[in-house]
């Protein structure tokens, strides 16, 4: 399975994974229609599958064009069904997602918002997590309570330490300021922001990450009960 990063919108980043031997493909949160297209035409790909996270618009604004391009099917979970446009198949918590050689668990992540998924291709070892999971960040809580963000974190936390982190926006290095200035003696902590420094002057992605980075580096990941983590989380969304 090969993964293509499609920078979209300001910030966000869609990602098209695909069978490099069947061309089929799936896009996971296309914000816009547009960049997308431009990778499928240029790979010669067959767009079976829209995968949605959860239902922000700048996650599920290329669904309508996709499928009625391409007649892809849009997934997305059950609660959300009122929410995601255009939408298909319904997952559920804990299911797997399988079609074509695409094989996923999905995990339900409140906490960003209510009806928030993952993605997880564990025989590949790469987790699409939205905007629940950033490198060096979680997402806003814009309907979950901590309790639930501190435990989609938790549940994350458990996979192996090897998996691949694919998550919804580019905010690695402005995360990384806040993440070192309550965790200033933290060495891998400053070793990785130079290795982003560096991407990000080259006009590169910093992600993928990997969980054992973000184990040692994310400071919401680091915090070890949920009265730490709301302290953490109220204080970044007032830095």
């Amino acid at each position: 399975m090969e993964v293509k990063i499609i920078p979209c919108l300001n910030d966000n980043y869609s990602y098209l994974i695909f069978d490099k031997n069947k061309k089929n493909a799936c896009v996971i949160d296309p914000s816009e229609s547009e960049p997308v297209i431009k990778i499928i035409e240029k790979n010669k790909l067959n767009l079976k599958y829209i995968l949605n996270t959860h239902h922000h618009y700048d996650h599920v604004g290329g669904n309508e064009k996709l499928k009625k391009k391409y007649n892809s099917k849009v997934v997305g979970f059950k609660d959300d069904k009122d929410r995601i446009p255009e939408i298909d198949i319904l997952v559920e918590n804990n299911q797997i997602w399988k079609k074509e050689n695409f094989e996923a668990k999905i995990y339900h992540i409140p906490g960003h918002t209510t009806g928030h998924i993952a993605f997880h291709f564990y025989k590949e070892k790469k987790i699409f997590t939205g905007d629940t999971l950033f490198s060096l960040g979680c997402g806003r809580l814009f309907e979950g309570t901590y309790e639930q963000m501190f435990n989609s974190l938790k549940r994350i936390k458990e996979l192996s330490r090897d998996t691949e982190i694919y998550c919804g926006h580019e905010y690695t290095l402005q995360n990384s300021i806040f993440c070192l200035n309550n965790d200033s003696e933290n060495i891998k902590l400053k070793e990785k922001i130079i290795k982003i420094k560096d991407k990000i002057s080259n006009n590169l992605p910093t992600l993928p990450t990997t969980l054992a980075d973000e184990l040692e580096c994310n400071i919401f990941l680091k915090a070890k009960d949920l009265k730490t983590f709301s302290k953490l989380r109220d204080l970044k969304d007032n830095f």
